[in-house]
C-alpha cells in the first residue's frame, strides 16, 4: 500500500533501530543496499536514501511516506504533509539551528545590516537566499559542500550553517547575526496519498507504532503487592504517568499495584518500595507505550 523512503547517512542506524523497536523491521541484503522491505501489509516498497533528496520524492509522489530534517523540507520547499516529530537519536532528540553567522569583528549587528552584495556560502542556498530577500538583502549566494565555517573571511563574508550549540562556530571564531530554522527530524506524506483514506489509515497506525515505541524507551513498568496498611505510603512513592493501576488482591487483604516509572529512577524507587512495605516487586521492560 505505501512506498517508503527512509535516511541514509548519519540518521540511517538509529531509524533501522527505531522501526525494528516498532516492530517494522527493515529488511535488506546488505548495509549498503538501497533498496529494503518491511513485512507488514501496509507497506510495499522501502528505499533509503539521502534526507537532503527525501522531501522532494515525497512532495512529488514517488514514495508516499518518508523521514527526513525540517531544514530540508523548507530548503526543498516541498509542499508534504507532516505527520510530526520523531526524536529517536542523539542526532534527533534535540533540534538543530540553521543559523546566519558572520566573523566575530564584523561591523553588522543584524541581518538588515549586510551590505548589498554580501557574499553567502551555505549548504542551503533555497532556504538563505529566500531568508535574505525577506530582509531586503540582495545576497551572493553560494552553495557550500562542507566545511562552511571555514570559508570567511576568503571566500565569503557570512555563512548559514546549522548547530546545536553555537560552540563550533565559535571556535571558528564566528558569531550568530539570527536563527533561520529549528530543526526537527519528522515524518511527512506526500499530500495526495494521504488525501486517500486507506493511505492516510495506514500512515497514522505506522505513526502510532513509532512513537509508542518512543515513549517507551527509558521507561519500565512496575508491578508490586502490597498490604491495605501501607497502601498510602507506597502510592505516594510512584511517579505515576497518569495513576497507577491499584487492585484488590483475590482472597486476600491487600492490593495489586502497577505503573510506568522512568528506568533511571528503578535503582532508588525498589527499594524504597520494599522499605515502605510493598513486597513481590516486579520491574518489566517496555516496548511501546501508546496514548
Amino acid at each position: 500500500m505505501l512506498r517508503l523512503v527512509l535516511p541514509k547517512g548519519s540518521l540511517e542506524r538509529a531509524t533501522i533501530e527505531l522501526f525494528e523497536a516498532a516492530d517494522l523491521a527493515v529488511s535488506r541484503s546488505s548495509a549498503v543496499d538501497y533498496k529494503a522491505t518491511i513485512a507488514d501489509p501496509r507497506v510495499d516498497d522501502v528505499r533509503i536514501l539521502r534526507p537532503q533528496e527525501i522531501p522532494s520524492y515525497v512532495a512529488e509522489g514517488l514514495y508516499d511516506l518518508g523521514i527526513t530534517g525540517r531544514d530540508w523540507i523548507e530548503e526543498t520547499a516541498s509542499d508534504v504533509v507532516s505527520l510530526g516529530e520523531l526524536h529517536y537519536s542523539k542526532a534527533t532528540a534535540r533540534p538543530i539551528n540553521v543559523v546566519l553567522a558572520v566573523a566575530e569583528d564584523a561591523p553588522w549587528s543584524k541581518v538588515g545590516d549586510l551590505p548589498a552584495g554580501v557574499r553567502v556560502s551555505t549548504e542551503y542556498p533555497g532556504l538563505t537566499g529566500r531568508f535574505l530577500a525577506e530582509h531586503g538583502v540582495e545576497a551572493e549566494v553560494r552553495l557550500s559542500h562542507g566545511a562552511t565555517e571555514a570559508k570567511i573571511p576568503d571566500i565569503a563574508d557570512a555563512v548559514v550553517e546549522i548547530t546545536e550549540t553555537g560552540r563550533a562556530l565559535r571556535a571558528a571564531k564566528l558569531r550568530i547575526l539570527d536563527t533561520i530554522l529549528v530543526s526537527f527530524t519528522e515524518l511527512i506524506a506526500n499530500r495526495q496519498a494521504y488525501a486517500d483514506p486507506a493511505k492516510r489509515h495506514a500512515m497514522h497506525q505506522l505513526h502510532t507504532l513509532l512513537q509508542g515505541s518512543l515513549e517507551a524507551r527509558g521507561k519500565v513498568l512496575v508491578k508490586l503487592n502490597v498490604g491495605e496498611s501501607d497502601l498510602e505510603a507506597v502510592i505516594a512513592l510512584l511517579p505515576a504517568m497518569k495513576a497507577p493501576t491499584v487492585s484488590k488482591l483475590f482472597g486476600a487483604d491487600g492490593y495489586a499495584v502497577e505503573t510506568v516509572v522512568p528506568k533511571t529512577d528503578i535503582n532508588i524507587l525498589i527499594p524504597d518500595l520494599f522499605d515502605a512495605g510493598a513486597s513481590d516487586i516486579i520491574e518489566l521492560p517496555l516496548s511501546k507505550i501508546v496514548h
